[in-house]
């Protein structure tokens, strides 16, 4: 009996680590394989193309979409975060907020794109209103369906993600904290820059590292807004899997999808890092 309630723990997670082998570590094992292999054999050609022009221009686009719409997620984002922070936690601004941020942070994929092309597309409402009552094209030669338009719609739901992830960072920050340094003539930039800034910026660094890695696996949004040309790394991966210019080169695409899980398991184990730092701190 005392045997059987040890080992009801690991029955009770059996049903998570079935998930996490089916579909985390069984499609990263098979990533990984293919990325060392053509044609059936070990080979490092696909690992070696990595490092040409056109896949480092891919890669060099997708880092600068996740890092732009990661910066502009985390400036308004930790914005919004401390509007809330600043209301009592029954107030109806700080559940509203809360609840919307919840919601919109997962709100992406093929209905967000959707949204965006019905609202600042070459048909969108925003844009024929415009024309017809100003005479200006915003949509102008369609930058909604390029990388400034991916930094746009990603944006959308890098903020209230940023949000939802720095909000308890915020909340740890002690108001004793603040009290003792006017007591010490203190003032407000001073507070911020010598006590409450260094305290949070782990955190804050933290959670922009978390909207990066969030940025640079997102698919559906991107599929659906750019429907020529391979501008980010998961798109040419789909192109690899399935193009007929790019016929046969699964195992590109495997390499592919090996570097994305290498720069995010880097990015993931910084976060990590990060947040084990800020935890001794703001509790």
């Amino acid at each position: 009996m005392a045997r059987f309630s040890r080992l009801t723990p690991w029955l009770a997670l059996l049903p998570f680590l079935l998930y996490l082998l089916v579909f985390l570590v069984v499609p990263t094992l098979t990533v990984g394989l293919g990325a060392f292999q053509e044609d059936g054999r070990f080979s490092l050609v696909n690992i070696q193309e990595l490092f040409s022009g056109t896949l480092l221009t891919v890669l060099w686009k997708s880092i600068v979409l996740s890092l732009t719409s990661a910066l502009v997620g985390a400036v308004f984002g930790s914005f919004l975060a401390y509007l809330v922070v600043t209301r009592p936690a029954t107030s109806l601004f700080r559940r509203v907020v809360t609840a919307v941020s919840g919601v919109l942070a997962q709100f992406g994929g093929v209905p967000l794109a959707f949204a965006f092309i019905a609202t600042l597309g070459f048909s969108g409402v925003v844009t024929q209103a415009l024309q017809k009552t100003i005479g200006i094209d915003i949509f102008g030669s369609g930058w909604l369906y390029g990388l400034p338009g991916l930094i746009l719609v990603y944006s959308y739901f890098q903020i209230p993600l940023m949000v939802i992830v720095f909000l308890p960072a915020l909340d740890g920050v002690r108001p004793q904290w603040r009290e003792a340094a006017v007591n010490l003539g203190a003032s407000t930039w001073v507070y911020w820059r010598r006590v409450a800034g260094p305290l949070l910026f782990p955190a804050f660094l933290g959670a922009a590292l978390l909207l990066f890695a969030n940025a640079f696996a997102a698919y559906a949004t991107a599929a659906v807004l750019v429907s020529q040309g391979q501008p980010i790394l998961p798109l040419f991966i789909r192109s690899a899997l399935n193009s007929e210019v790019m016929l046969g080169r699964q195992n590109l695409a495997f390499a592919l999808a090996f570097e994305m899980v290498v720069v995010v398991a880097v990015v993931m184990t910084l976060y990590s890092l990060l947040v084990r730092r800020t935890s001794r701190w703001l509790q």
